[in-house]
């Protein structure tokens, strides 16, 4: 039976390796980092890594900035409330 906790979501990335899944520049990702959108693993900006799902966040920023013309901090927000509306939905879905 294979583990079902071993996903794709525990695989790390380097910030050169987010930057190529994500579509994004090097300077735009760290301005999502400066943001809190994504937080690296790792004190050292060289050794940092990232887990597999910041790369849906970092495809979600880009929508929203490239799409919508929302600002960083603005994108920030609006991922913080959109992980909260999930969270709610999971909560809901959670018998009594």
């Amino acid at each position: 039976m294979a583990d079902s906790h071993n996903t794709h979501d525990d695989l790390l990335l380097s910030l050169a390796e987010l930057c190529r899944a994500g579509d994004i520049s090097a300077e735009q990702l760290l301005g999502l980092i400066e943001e809190g959108v994504i937080e690296p693993r790792g004190r050292d900006p060289r050794q940092w890594q990232f887990h597999a799902i910041s790369v849906r966040r970092v495809r979600c920023a880009r929508r929203l900035q490239d799409d919508l013309g929302i600002n960083r901090a603005g994108v920030a927000l609006a991922l913080d409330l959109l992980d909260e509306i999930e969270r709610l939905r999971r909560q809901l879905q959670l018998p009594r």
